[in-house]
């Protein structure tokens, strides 16, 4: 199931794009959304770490 994240440029968000969340990228569109249906955003800081370290 690919959510919003799949047509991203970002190697970062590209990880998740088959996460079962529908996550947004950050920018005018997610802020948009969240004011129209009053709700928070959740932000990731961007943590990933390579599979030697996990």
């Amino acid at each position: 199931m690919a959510n919003r994240l799949a047509h991203a440029t970002s190697p970062y968000l590209l990880q998740h794009q088959d996460n079962p969340v529908d996550w947004w990228e950050w920018g005018p569109e997610a802020l948009d959304e969240a004011a129209r249906r009053d709700v928070p955003i959740l932000l990731s800081v961007g943590y990933a770490a390579c599979h030697w370290c996990h």
